[in-house]
C-alpha cells in the first residue's frame, strides 16, 4: 500500500488527537488556543482528504475506512478527554462542572455504544461480502461533533488566552453560553448518532441472520 497525501492527512488526524488533548492539560498561557487552534485544523483536514482523494482520483478502500476511523478516534478521544478535565475540575466541589462532566460522560458513552455497534454490525457485514456505506445520517452527525467540540474547546481558550495576548476580556456570561451551545450541540450530535446507528442496524439486520447468503 502506497501512502498518498490525503491519506497522510487521514493518518495525521490520529497523532493530533494526541496533542489537542496534551494541550487541553496544559496549564501554561497559550496552551488552550493551540488546543483548540489544532482541532480546527483537523476538522479542516477532514475535509481536505476527501476533496484532493476525489481530485487527484486517489479514493481508496483503504482511504474510506481510514478517514471515518480517525474520525472517530479524533472526536471520541476529545470528548473522553472534556469528560476526565471536567471531572477533575468537579474534584474541588463545584456542582457545576460536576454536572458538566456527567452530562459529557452520559453522551461519551452513549456514542460509544453507538460506534462499537455499527462497527461490529459493518464486520459482520464484511464476512458474508456486504459493503455497509456510510449514510448522510452519519456524515451530519460527525460535522456536528466537529463544531460541537470546537465551541467548547474555544471556551477556555479565550478565558485564558485572550486577555493575556490582546488585554481585552471575556464576559463570564458569554464563556457560559458558548458552553450551553457546545453542550447542545453535542446532545444533537449524540442523538443523531443513535438514530443513524439505529437505521443502520435496521437495514442491515439481515447480516445477523445465520446462513445468510453472500451478496
Amino acid at each position: 500500500m502506497k501512502l498518498n497525501l490525503p491519506n497522510l492527512i487521514t493518518l495525521s488526524r490520529i497523532p493530533l488527537m494526541f496533542v489537542i488533548v496534551w494541550f487541553m492539560f496544559c496549564e501554561w498561557r497559550g496552551a488552550a488556543a493551540l488546543a483548540f487552534a489544532l482541532f480546527v485544523l483537523s476538522a479542516i483536514g477532514d475535509w481536505l482528504d476527501g476533496y484532493l482523494a476525489r481530485r487527484q482520483k486517489l479514493v481508496t478502500n483503504f482511504g474510506k475506512f481510514m478517514d471515518a476511523l480517525t474520525d472517530k478516534v479524533l472526536v471520541l478521544g476529545t470528548m473522553v478527554a472534556l469528560v476526565a478535565k471536567h471531572a477533575l475540575v468537579a474534584a474541588h466541589e463545584h456542582a457545576k462542572d460536576k454536572n458538566i462532566a456527567l452530562f459529557f460522560l452520559v453522551l461519551v458513552l452513549l456514542t460509544l455504544c453507538r460506534e462499537f455497534l455499527v462497527s461490529g454490525m459493518r464486520m459482520a457485514a464484511a464476512s458474508k461480502g456486504v459493503v455497509v456505506a456510510a449514510e448522510s445520517g452519519g456524515k451530519i452527525k460527525t460535522i456536528v461533533q466537529l463544531v460541537a467540540v470546537c465551541v467548547i474547546l474555544l471556551v477556555p481558550a479565550l478565558e485564558t488566552d485572550l486577555a493575556y495576548f490582546t488585554g481585552l476580556s471575556l464576559a463570564p456570561e458569554i464563556g457560559a453560553w458558548l458552553t450551553l451551545a457546545g453542550l447542545a450541540l453535542l446532545a444533537i450530535a449524540t442523538i443523531l448518532a443513535v438514530t443513524s446507528g439505529a437505521n443502520y442496524m435496521l437495514k442491515y439486520r439481515k447480516v445477523f441472520e445465520e446462513g445468510a447468503p453472500k451478496n
